[in-house]
């Protein structure tokens, strides 16, 4: 099954009860199974830049990219190779770009973004991310984080100075211990897991995770894995309803069916001696 079949993919995004205008940005690239999410920061309109940077990078660039490579031609691991190169080379590209623009503007002076990016390949997703933006899995009706902050909460978590629990009412949230274009370098954390049929991934940015608990997060999507426009609206609205403290954005991808691209000649034969 072709990628762009076997993905169901919805967005949504939302500037939150309280602020004036949304730094959020999203970014689908159907056919080639990629989706972006970064949350912009910075004063004045620079994270809206920052972030609509990013995302125009990776989608371009990987999208283009990916026009000029042939699956068929590349084994499981080149593959996977390649999938983890698109994403760390665009991120770095997103981060020379902002980083730019951040010098030679003084009006975008220390702007920057986090970001989060899914690229389906193979039954497989590679994942990329820096800061505190989220991927999160619902499998057989359990809610598993994907990706972990880059935050001084999470490291603070990490080390035992804070419960999970107590980490919900923490005043350091919002400190991100890595963003995209606030130095001259970043390094994105990248992985690659095995999907299945079945699978629904949100992507999101920190305005729905620090309204909405990961278990009213998972009720959601399990009870409304059936109309993911609908539950993707839910998640928005009970993150308004509990105060909408920022923006909201949420990337809902489900996995309908087997998009495993088939082994090229090399790697039949090879499993053909191995026997």
């Amino acid at each position: 099954m072709k990628i762009a079949e076997a993905l169901q993919i919805v967005s949504r995004t939302h500037p939150g009860m309280v602020r004036a205008h949304n730094e959020d940005s999203i970014g689908v690239e159907a056919m080639c199974g990629l989706v972006v999410l970064a949350d912009g920061m910075g004063g004045y309109n620079a994270g809206e830049v920052a972030s609509g940077i990013a995302v125009s990078v990776m989608a371009t660039e990987i999208a283009q990219r990916l026009q000029h490579a042939n699956p068929i031609d590349l084994d499981a691991a080149s593959h996977e190779e390649l999938a983890v190169a698109l994403l760390r080379a665009n991120i770095q590209k997103a981060n020379t770009s902002i980083f730019h623009a951040s010098q030679s503007q003084p009006q975008y002076a220390g702007m920057g973004t986090t970001i989060v990016a899914g690229l389906f390949y193979d039954n497989r997703v590679a994942v990329g991310h820096v800061g505190d933006s989220r991927m999160y899995r619902l499998r057989d009706e359990k809610l598993a984080a994907v990706t972990r902050d880059h935050s001084l909460l999470q490291e603070q978590i990490d080390s035992g100075m804070i419960s999970v629990e107590d980490a919900r009412f923490s005043k350091n949230k919002n400190l991100v211990t890595r963003a995209v274009g606030v130095d001259a370098q970043v390094i994105p954390e990248i992985h690659v897991h095995e999907v299945r049929v079945g699978d629904i991934y949100l992507l999101c940015s920190d305005g729905l995770n620090d309204m909405v608990t990961d278990q009213d997060i998972e009720a959601v999507l399990y009870s409304m894995q059936g109309n993911l426009p609908l539950a993707a609206e839910q998640l928005i609205q009970m993150a308004n309803d509990n105060g909408g403290r920022d923006n909201v954005s949420v990337m809902l991808v489900k996995v309908l069916g087997d998009f495993s691209e088939p082994r090229n000649w090399r790697t039949k034969l090879l499993d053909w001696f191995k026997k």
